[in-house]
């Protein structure tokens, strides 16, 4: 069996990215600062070695030191070299490396057709004499070129940085050759040290980037550790475990808007297993009659089984309603409202027209609102319709019943004005549940859905239904829809009303 590689963590990334771009910065900034002081170091020792060209005319001359000529910092062609004061080429060489002492970490020798012929008496640097490997370089390079050479050269004693200047007199055959060489290594001995020290602090850097940005890491993903833990505890059962909202930050917000979203989820599953169980109570009547019926049938008996036959289908008739309003009351609970421009004039007058068709009782048009409104227009008109069936269904026969419509700055309003027995104030907050009753009785038909649909279309388009007392006795169901917040251009939403001003005249 395939064991299937364990993932790499967030922390672990994170802090991987983070380490690569440290060290990648560490690394640019460390190079260029090591190749800048080499190259420093280098010139300065270029400097030095270049100062040997005036120093050797300057041997010529008894009553200047060495050194300040060396101080002077001139650097003249070696053709400027006036050893004329010397009788030999070879008392020359012997005055020049004689008289100029090598510091530590130099060396110079003095050549005389290729053989080294002299070196400094006292060596406070290094001797190159026996450097055969450097002088045999110098002598070609100085005969290829003809001039004096600046150069650097690998031996045995490490890097040299040497310059070799041509020496000749008139009237001999000889020629010389003064060689001055630098040890690059102990040069650059300071800079090494430096570089090095400065990589034992980056690295310590590292180390602490690492560990504190582990630890930052990790607190900062919790909220999403916490979140993986709370979604594993969650069943269909328990929907209760919240996320611990800390700080306020990116992950904190996304802490607050999951906590949002479990309690949603919740809610919505706490409708709808209540729903559920209020559909399974609902349907068990109906069936239970139909079973109770067909149980007691005499089936030799023509007038019970057509008894029977019609209690059947009247229950299943009621099933069916009881079906329908579920689905409707879905379908507006997932706000699937379409929004357009509804004139509340024509859709009162609508109203009007059709409530005449419910029989026993007097319908009449109290108001009209003069107005457009943004909604949906088949919604609305259920919603209101749903209003009166259920204000008939309660109002003694013969009783009037009045609807109407209004608007105004702050809001438009449907209502439906009854003179039935009312609704208590006890039971006004709970009559637009499901299945639920003002008086808990059920020898009033429908399914119990009626004011719950209600609820949600008027919900669905942003608004709110109140029931108020008639005057007189009966109960005012009134749909209130908000007016638009801001007269700036906002985003079309159930309910928003546009006020339509009639041209005066």
């Amino acid at each position: 069996m395939t064991r299937t590689p364990r993932p790499i963590s967030a922390r672990a990334r994170i802090l991987g990215a983070i380490l690569a771009v440290a060290c990648v910065g560490l690394a640019i900034v460390g190079s260029v600062t090591f190749l800048a002081q080499r190259e420093r170091a280098i010139a300065d020792v270029d400097s030095r070695l270049r100062a040997q060209v005036e120093l050797l005319r300057s041997v010529a001359d008894t009553d200047q030191d060495p050194t300040d000529a060396a101080a002077d910092g001139a650097a003249t062609a070696v053709e400027d070299l006036n050893p004329d004061d010397y009788k030999t080429l070879e008392d020359y060489l012997h005055a020049v490396v004689a008289r100029l002492v090598t510091a530590r970490g130099e060396g110079s020798v003095a050549v005389i057709d290729g053989v080294p012929r002299f070196r400094p008496a006292t060596l406070s640097g290094f001797d190159i004499s026996d450097d055969r490997a450097l002088i045999d370089r110098a002598v070609a390079e100085v005969a290829e070129k003809g001039g004096t050479v600046l150069g650097t050269a690998v031996t045995d004693e490490g890097a040299l940085r040497y310059i070799a200047i041509p020496v000749t007199m008139e009237g001999e055959s000889q020629s010389g050759l003064y060689i001055r060489a630098v040890d690059l290594g102990a040069e650059l001995a300071p800079v090494t040290a430096a570089v090095a020290t400065y990589w034992i602090a980056a690295m310590a850097m590292v180390a602490a980037i690492a560990v504190v940005g582990w630890f930052v890491a990790g607190r900062l993903l919790s909220p999403i550790r916490h979140l993986r833990e709370a979604a594993d505890s969650i069943t269909i059962t328990d929907l209760s475990p919240r996320l611990p909202e800390q700080g306020n930050n990116d992950i904190s917000d996304l802490t607050r808007t999951v906590n949002s979203m479990l309690d949603r989820l919740e809610g919505s599953v706490d409708v709808q297993r209540q729903l559920l169980d209020d559909v399974r109570h609902e349907l068990k009547t109906p069936i239970t009659i139909i079973r109770g019926h067909l149980e007691m049938m005499d089936p030799s008996d023509s007038e019970d089984v057509a008894s029977t036959r019609e209690i059947g289908i009247a229950e299943l008739d009621r099933m069916t309603r009881l079906v329908d309003d579920i689905d409707v009351l879905a379908t507006v609970e997932g706000d699937q409202v379409e929004i357009a421009d509804v004139d509340l004039a024509g859709l009162t007058a609508r109203v009007g027209e059709l409530v005449t068709a419910i029989p026993g009782h007097e319908w009449g048009v109290e108001s009209r609102a003069s107005g457009v409104i943004r909604a949906d227009h088949d919604r609305l008109l259920q919603a209101w319709l749903q209003l009166a069936d259920n204000a008939a269904k309660y109002t003694p026969e013969g009783a009037p019943i009045e609807i109407g419509s209004a608007i105004d700055s702050e809001d438009a309003r449907l209502w439906v004005r009854d003179h039935g027995p009312g609704i208590p104030p006890a039971a006004r907050h709970r009559i637009f549940r499901r299945f639920d009753r003002a008086h808990g009785k059920r020898s009033v038909g429908g399914s119990g859905l009626g004011l719950a649909i209600v609820d949600a279309i008027t919900k669905a388009h942003g608004g709110r239904c109140v029931v108020t007392d008639t005057p007189g006795g009966g109960a005012t169901f009134t749909i209130h829809l908000p007016l638009p917040s801001s007269a700036l251009p906002q985003p079309v939403r159930a309910g928003d009303v546009v006020l339509q001003r009639e041209a005066a005249g």
